[in-house]
Formats: C-alpha cells, structure tokens, sequence
C-alpha cells in the first residue's frame, strides 16, 4: 500500500511539472531520481527477489539497445540517443515498480481510483486554464493532454460499468473528460474517447458481465452526458478542425518521410532520440520549421530503434490487449498506442511517457489476479 502510494505521487509529481521540466531540467531529473529511488528501495525490502515479466524484459532490452547504438557507432545524434536511453529506463523503472506495487487487488483498485479522480481534477483545471491563460495548465500540447484523458477516460466508464453504487457518478466523470479532450482541439482524442465511452459498456455485455438492459442504459447515459459537458467546456475548437480539408497532410508528409528513414536503416535505426536529427535529409519539404517528432511514434520507433525496437513495442502491446480487454479499464491505455499513430504521447515529455508505462505495469499485474478479483462490485445485472 505504502510502494503504490508513493508511486501515485510521484506520477502526479511529474504530471504537475511537464511543463517547468521544460524551462528547467531539474524538475525531470528530480522525477527521475525519486522514482529510480523508489524502485531501489522496493528492491532491497524484498531482498532483490524478481519477478521477470515480458514487458519489463522489452523495456530492458530497449535500454541495452540504446547504449548499443551509442557504443557501436551507429546513432547519428550519440547525445540524443543516451538520453533516450535515459528515459526508457524511467518507462522501465514506472513499469516495474507499477507491477510489483500493484498485485493486490484492493491496492489496484485504490490506485485506479486515485488516477482517475485525479485525471478527472487536473482535467478541469487544464480547460479552466486554457480559457483564462491561453494554456492548458501543464500539458504544452494538446493531444498529449487528450491521450492522459483517454486512460482516465477508460477507468471512469470501467467503474461505471462495475460499480453498482456510483455509476452515474462515474459515467458524469467519463462524459467530463471527453469534454475535456474535444476542449483541448484534439480531433484523435475526442474520437477515441468517446468511442470508449461506447465501446467499453459493448466489451462488458459480450462477456456477460452486465445485461442488454444495462448496456442500452449506461450507453445511452455515457453518451448524453458526454454531449451535455461538452457544450459546457466547449465544442467549436475540435469541430472547427474536423472541418479542415486534409488534416493530416503534413503528418502524411512526414510518415512518408519516416518510412524513407526506416528503409535506409532498417535493422539498426538512426539512434533513440535521433528522429529530429536525421529528418532534415529525408523532409518532403521545409518551410524553415523545425520539425520535433514524426507525429506517429510507431514509425519514430522504426526510424529510431529499426525493426528491433518496432518489434519489441508490438509485442508489448499485444501482450496488454488481452488484459486490457479483461480489465476494461485497460481498454483505455490501448487507445492512447492507438492514438500514437497519428500522433506522439510517448515522446518529448518522459514523465508523461512513464505514466502510460507505469499503467502498463498495473495492467499487466492485473493479468495475473483473478477473473474477478479486480472488479470494484460484483457487475451490476439490473
């Protein structure tokens, strides 16, 4: 209870502060530090007994990779790559430590809780801030707020779903951060939450845990809400960009450009962290604008990682589509991988990177609890 406690602040540490580590370093390196000091001291009170799972063992070796690439001489940006190698060793440490805190069911559940409520919290404050100060609080990109939004998003309508007593309180929570997610301008996010918010309660009748009744029932109330608080956080943004004519052109441009990068290296990858550098001689175009990320982190992991890396990362994912679809919560967290296809929440800020991660790690300690033992209530019938 203690090890998920601590590990629940220190998330929501380093979600507060995404953008000061911007202006700042330390605040990143701080985050680091007290979780990698967290995973020491989980270590040592379990007397270095350790328990490999898959993922944690991918995350591992993406590590090794990165530091490979540097010694071998292969990342065209050695700098870059041994920080970016730096920062999947925080998403293996947020994993690990997620894994291992998480095993009980009643600590998974609490932890669930807390992250839920505290995306639901930060949510508003986030919109609040957009319209008063032009910003959304600490998220500095809008589809990055929009992926942290899906996960809350699916742990809402999960409990929703299971939770007999608080439903409707849950399904206003789902509803809420959808609206938040269409306030933010997010087309891909506003979609993928609110096909949560149908597709979860669909998941749940199929495997019988709630009735047909139900189902049309707690659709039908996700939906309304979803629409009644989006009018109040505000749709004209989102809808104003569904209306653009070739939204995605420019990250077709640059997809285009990834797949080039990938074929020139195509086992061992221009280097972790490198994208940036080695796109200048694959740009389709230049408009004298710097181009960050690839604006679609499975083709960033090919150009970056090669083959090994995108392999490694889809054999990650699919290991937590099973659990995800069991938990229904997790469902969420496979939106956000979704989401990456089109866009970059696993890039450029670590500390939102290791919260998907450390997700990850709780999903895939719920993998080994019982059928049932995860469920908040016994699923409701009514």
């Amino acid at each position: 209870m203690i090890e998920a406690g601590a590990l629940v602040l220190i998330l929501w540490f380093g979600l507060a502060t995404l953008r000061a580590a911007e202006a700042a370093r330390w605040w990143l390196a701080a985050f680091a530090l007290v979780l990698f000091a967290l995973g020491a001291a989980m270590l040592v009170r379990r007397r270095l007994a350790l328990r490999f799972h898959p993922i944690a063992v991918v995350l591992a070796g993406v590590v090794a990779w990165g530091l490979a690439q540097v010694w071998l001489g292969i990342s065209v940006d050695p700098q870059k790559t041994f920080e970016g190698a730096l920062r999947w060793a925080v998403d293996s440490a947020a994993f690990s430590i997620a894994l291992a805190a998480c095993r009980n069911g009643r600590v998974r559940r609490g932890f669930l809780t807390a992250q839920a409520v505290f995306a639901l919290a930060l949510g508003v404050v986030c919109i609040s801030w957009l319209y008063s100060a032009r910003a959304l609080g600490p998220f500095a990109y809008k589809n990055q707020f929009a992926a942290y939004m899906e996960v809350g998003t699916g742990i809402a309508m999960a409990w929703a779903i299971l939770d007999q007593r608080r439903w409707i309180a849950w399904i206003a929570a789902a509803g809420a951060m959808f609206a938040c997610a269409a306030a933010a301008g997010s087309r891909a996010g506003a979609i993928l939450c609110l096909a949560e918010l149908i597709v979860l309660p669909a998941v749940a009748a199929w495997r019988g845990w709630i009735s047909r009744r139900m189902l049309a029932r707690v659709t039908a109330l996700g939906v309304a809400s979803a629409g009644v608080l989006v009018m109040v956080t505000g749709w004209e943004t989102v809808w104003r960009r569904l209306q653009e004519p070739n939204p995605y052109a420019m990250r077709a441009e640059m997809l285009r450009s990834s797949i080039a990068m990938a074929r020139g290296r195509p086992a061992e990858g221009f280097g972790l962290g490198a994208w940036p550098s080695a796109y200048p001689g694959y740009a389709l175009y230049d408009d004298g604008t710097f181009v960050n990320e690839a604006h679609n982190d499975w083709a960033q992991w090919m150009v970056e990682g090669g083959a090994p890396l995108l392999l490694a990362m889809l054999a990650a994912v699919a290991i937590l589509v099973k659990p995800a679809v069991d938990s229904l919560w997790g469902l969420g967290l496979i939106a956000v991988f979704v989401h990456a296809c089109v866009d970059y929440p696993f890039q450029q800020r670590p500390a939102l990177a290791a919260f998907f991660w450390a997700m990850a790690g709780v999903l895939a300690a719920e993998a080994t609890a019982s059928a049932r033992s995860y469920r908040p209530d016994e699923p409701s019938q009514a």
